[in-house]
C-alpha cells in the first residue's frame, strides 16, 4: 500500500482553518475552548465542528490541541471536552499530559505532542505501545536519529517543517514561570527568549551588549522533504497558531507545491493524504511572510550559527544594499521591486533592527515615511510586502477543487445527471420532465456541456461531461442548472457520509517505562499522570516545576542551542580558538533578570539557571 504523506497546517480560528484547507493542507490543528498551549488561540466547539465538516469534504483531517499540563481540578472538565470533540467528529487530539491516558475516553485517536519530550527511540516506542497513534518529534533531532526512531517502532511520525523555533527543548522551558509565574506549559509563554540581554563573563566583563542572545532564526527544512520521508516522517507540520492568514496560506501553498513535486516523482511509493487540486494566483515564497531568517537547525547535525541576535521580529525578504541617500530618498539595489506601503528593515550601527515604511517608489527611488541615517552598503530587507499581502488575503488567492465527471442521460420519466468524483463517490439527480425534440431537431449538447461545466462556487470541477441521449432532446437551461446544483449538493452530503474517521479505544497498559525516576522536566502536575507512570514501573516522580519552583536556584531551560558555539568558542567545533577561552560562568542579564549558563559538552547541550544556582563548571575537554 502507498504511504500517505501529509501537510499539517496551524489554524488560529475557523477562517484560517478553512484558508489552510483551500491552500492545500491535508490536515489542520486547532485549539479548543481550553487546555491548548496557546491561550490566545482558543475556539468554540461550534467553530471546530464547522471546520471538521469543511475539512472532511476534502478528506482532510482536523486535530485538536490539548497540550498543556493539567491540574487535578481540571481533569474532569478536560474529559468532558474530549467527549464533545469526539461527538463533532474530530480526527485526533494532540496531548502532552499522560493523565489523559488514564481517563475514561471515547475511541478517539491520540497523538503525543512535541511537548512530551519525544527525543529518543525507547520512549517513543513506549508511547506507541501505550496507545499513541502518532508522535510529534522534537525539533532538535537529526536525520540519523529520526531514522533510528522509525526503525524502532511503526508509530506515525510527525516533524516540523517551517515556522518559529523554541530555543528550549519543547515542554522544558520554565523561564516564564520563574519570571512572572506565567507557565509556557499552561499556554502562557512570555517569550523571554526573545528579549535583549547583555552577556557577561566570569570576570564581570560585558562581552556583548543588548543583543537578543536567545532568539534564534525560524525553521525551514522544506528542501529536506525527500530525506525526511526516507527517514520515516509522514506528516510535515507548519508552526504558527498565532500567525496571520497570509503566513498560513503562503506556507501551506509553498509546501503543497514542494510535496506535490516529490509525490509526482515517487508515485509508486507515496500518495497525497487528501483530495482535490489547488490553484493559486500568487507565487508562494517563504521569505515574503513573517520570518526571522531561516535555519535547518540540527537536521543535518550542527554546522552553522543559528542565532538571530539583532532582532526577534520578522526580517523578511532581502532586497539589496543601500547605494546612497539622496535628499529625502534612498537609492536601493533592486528598488524597482518595492511598492508603496512596503515595510523595510535594516540593522543599524548598534546592531539593532530598525524599520521604515515606503511612502512611494518612483523609478526605483524610495521615499520613506521617516528619513533615517543609514550607512551605505547596509543590507535592506522587506518585512511587509504590501502587494503580496493584498493578493494573498484575497479569498480566491488559493482555490481547491475536487475533480468529477458528469453524465447527462434520459430515463423513463425524464432525465438524470450522474456525478462521479475523484474518490469514486456517485451522486444522481433526477428530473421528471416531458421529452420534446429541439427545434429543427438540432443537437444542443454543446450548450448543455457549457452550462454543466459552470461549477462556480462549488468545491468541484467537471472535467469530463458526456451527454447520452437517444434523440436531440430539448431541456431549458434553468433545468440543466437545477440538475447541476442538486447533483453537487448531494455529492457533498455523500462525501461527508462516506468519510471514515479512524478510531482507537484506549486500553490501559503496564509495560515498563524506560526510566524509573522522573525529575520535574516530565511535567507531572496531577494524580492521574502520577498513577499512569507508577503503573508503568516508575518509582520516583518529582512534581512539575509549576508546583515546586524554588525561586532563584532553578534550572529554567535546557537547549541544544549553544552560545559558546555561536561565539565560535566551542571546544569541539572551534578548537583553533581555544587559546581565547571564555572565563565562566557566563551570565545573561536583562534589567533585574540574571541567568547563569552551564555547558554540557558531552550531550552537546546548554542549560540556563537562575542567578543563585550553584553548579560545577565542566572543563573544556571533549573526549
Amino acid at each position: 500500500m502507498k504511504k500517505k504523506i501529509e501537510i499539517l497546517a496551524p489554524a488560529k480560528d475557523l477562517i484560517q482553518g478553512i484558508a489552510a484547507i483551500n491552500a492545500g493542507a491535508d490536515a489542520v490543528y486547532i485549539g479548543a475552548p481550553l487546555y491548548g498551549a496557546r491561550s490566545n488561540a482558543t475556539n468554540s466547539i461550534e467553530d471546530v465542528a464547522e471546520l471538521v465538516k469543511y475539512a472532511h469534504l476534502f478528506n482532510a483531517q482536523v486535530f485538536v490541541v490539548i497540550n498543556t499540563i493539567l491540574y487535578d481540578n481540571e481533569l474532569e472538565s478536560c474529559r468532558q471536552m474530549i467527549w464533545k470533540l469526539y461527538h463533532i467528529n474530530v480526527d485526533a487530539l494532540i496531548i502532552q499530559d499522560m493523565a489523559i491516558m488514564e481517563m475514561e475516553l471515547p475511541p478517539i485517536v491520540l497523538h503525543a505532542s512535541t511537548q512530551a519530550n519525544n527525543r529518543d527511540a525507547d520512549k517513543i516506542k513506549f508511547l506507541a505501545d501505550a496507545g499513541m497513534k502518532r508522535v510529534v518529534l522534537a525539533r532538535e533531532l537529526n536525520l540519523h536519529q529520526i531514522k533510528e526512531i522509525s526503525e524502532a517502532t511503526d508509530v506515525e511520525l510527525e516533524f516540523f517543517v517551517t515556522g518559529a523555533l523554541c530555543v528550549s527543548f519543547s515542554g522544558n522551558c520554565y523561564m516564564s514561570v520563574a519570571n512572572g509565574e506565567r507557565s509556557a506549559n499552561r499556554g502562557s509563554c512570555a517569550q523571554n527568549c526573545r528579549l535583549p540581554y547583555n552577556l557577561i563573563d566570569g570576570n564581570g566583563d560585558t562581552l556583548i551588549k543588548n543583543s537578543h542572545l536567545l532568539s534564534i532564526k525560524d525553521f525551514d527544512v522544506s528542501n529536506q522533504i525527500p530525506n525526511l520521508v526516507e527517514a520515516g516522517i509522514s506528516s510535515f507540520k507548519i508552526e504558527g497558531r498565532l500567525k496571520d492568514i497570509v503566513y498560513v496560506k503562503n506556507n501551506v501553498s509553498y509546501l503543497r507545491q514542494k510535496l506535490d513535486a516529490f509525490l509526482a516523482e515517487n508515485p509508486e511509493k507515496y500518495t497525497k493524504a487528501s483530495s482535490g487540486k489547488c490553484t493559486y494566483i500568487f507565487d508562494p515564497s517563504l521569505d515574503r511572510s513573517f520570518n526571522r531568517g531561516y535555519t535547518d537547525y540540527f537536521v543535518n547535525e550542527r554546522h552553522q550559527a543559528i542565532g538571530s541576535w539583532e532582532s526577534p521580529k520578522s526580517k523578511g525578504q532581502y532586497i539589496g544594499k543601500l547605494i546612497r541617500t539622496v535628499g529625502n530618498s534612498y537609492e536601493i539595489e533592486n528598488g524597482q521591486y518595492l511598492n508603496n506601503g512596503d515595510g523595510l528593515c535594516f540593522i543599524n550601527e548598534n546592531n539593532e533592527a530598525e524599520g521604515i515604511y515606503v511612502n512611494k517608489v518612483e523609478n526605483g527611488i524610495v521615499y520613506p515615511n521617516v528619513l533615517k541615517e543609514i550607512k551605505e552598503g547596509t543590507f535592506i530587507y522587506r518585512n511587509n510586502d504590501a502587494a503580496f499581502i493584498k493578493i494573498v488575503e484575497r479569498e480566491d488567492s488559493a482555490v481547491r477543487k475536487i475533480s468529477s465527471t458528469l453524465v447527462l442521460k434520459e430515463n423513463e420519466t425524464g432525465f438524470e445527471l450522474i456525478a462521479t468524483d475523484e474518490d469514486g463517490n456517485v451522486s444522481v439527480a433526477k428530473l421528471v420532465h416531458p421529452k420534446e425534440l429541439t427545434k429543427n431537431n438540432e443537437s444542443i449538447a454543446e450548450n448543455f456541456k457549457i452550462n454543466l461545466a459552470k461549477t462556480g462556487f462549488t468545491p468541484y470541477t467537471a472535467d469530463e461531461i458526456t451527454i447520452e441521449f437517444s434523440q436531440n432532446w430539448f431541456l431549458p437551461i434553468s433545468k440543466i442548472n437545477e440538475l447541476r446544483r442538486t447533483v453537487y449538493e448531494q455529492l457533498s452530503e455523500i462525501r461527508l457520509q462516506n468519510y471514515v474517521r479512524k478510531e482507537h479505544q484506549m486500553v490501559k497498559t503496564s509495560h515498563p517505562y524506560p526510566e524509573t525516576k522522573l525529575d520535574f522536566m516530565y511535567n507531572v502536575a496531577n494524580k492521574q499522570a502520577r498513577k499512569f507512570y507508577e503503573r508503568h514501573g516508575v518509582t520516583e516522580i518529582e512534581k512539575a516545576f509549576e508546583l515546586q519552583w524554588d525561586p532563584g536556584k532553578s534550572r529554567v531551560m535546557t537547549t541544544k542551542y549553544c552560545i559558546k558555539y555561536e561565539l565560535e568558542r566551542c571546544p569541539k567545533y572551534h578548537r583553533e580558538n581555544m587559546d581565547k577561552k571564555l572565563k565562566e560562568p557566563l551570565v545573561l542579564k536583562q534589567g533585574e533578570l540574571e541567568y547563569k549558563l552551564k555547558f554540557n559538552c558531552k550531550p552537546c547541550e546548554m542549560e540556563i539557571w537562575e542567578k543563585d544556582a550553584e553548579f560545577e563548571i565542566e572543563e573544556d575537554h571533549i573526549h
